[in-house]
């Protein structure tokens, strides 16, 4: 991956069905996101997830969201599923991910949280609802998180602030409803990709 392609960014398709899937990934995959996310709430999502995985596999990682047991967490490897991402900070999720060779992104939405995320073993951790936190408190929780952890804001965030997080120490960020909301066009996810895309690399 080169210097101009964008990295940390993760798609969020909730909702998505698994015979639109691919129409609508082709265009986050040609913006340079990193990762695309199928929430296991979405009709038939482990399909969805298999689908990505056969097409897109190669080029980005394909993962799951709203992960909530360990059973789910095998479920969604057996999947081809890579990443696994939880609104929450369940250690017997972040444990199985990582048992299995999955990188678990846990939601945590207090320092506290994030450090007991950190304890389970994970290094990048979801903030969530980032809009709750703010750029300032991602900021503070930058200074004393241990060196490493990388935040991922989700919630609120867009091509209109993407770069101002990346600038405030954002590794990545999760883009749901700014860029897909059930029902939108192949052609409309893929220019909100672009644009956020776009503004996430003229951070800095």
């Amino acid at each position: 991956m080169t210097d101009t392609v964008p990295t940390g960014l993760i798609a969020i398709l909730r909702g998505v069905r698994s015979d639109e899937v691919l129409d609508l990934a082709e265009g986050i995959v040609a913006a340079g996101f990193s990762a695309i996310e199928v929430p296991l709430n979405s009709p038939d999502p482990l399909a969805s997830i298999a689908a990505l995985v056969e097409r897109f596999g190669d080029a980005l990682e394909i993962g799951a969201g709203t992960v909530l047991t360990a059973d789910q967490v095998r479920e969604c490897e057996q999947a081809g599923a890579r990443i696994i991402v939880a609104p929450d900070t369940d250690t017997d999720v972040i444990k199985t991910a990582l048992g299995m060779g999955l990188t678990p992104y846990p939601g945590a939405a207090t320092p506290t949280e994030a450090f007991a995320a950190i304890k389970a073993g994970a290094t990048k951790v979801k903030l969530f609802p980032s809009s709750a936190v703010g750029i300032s408190g991602m900021k503070a929780w930058n200074e004393v998180l241990p060196a490493g952890t990388e935040l991922f804001p989700v919630g609120g965030v867009g091509a209109v602030n993407a770069a101002e997080w990346r600038n405030a120490g954002a590794a990545g960020l999760g883009l749901g409803s700014s860029l897909y909301r059930r029902g939108d066009r192949p052609e409309d996810v893929h220019n909100r990709a672009q644009a956020i895309a776009s503004a996430w690399a003229q951070a800095h």
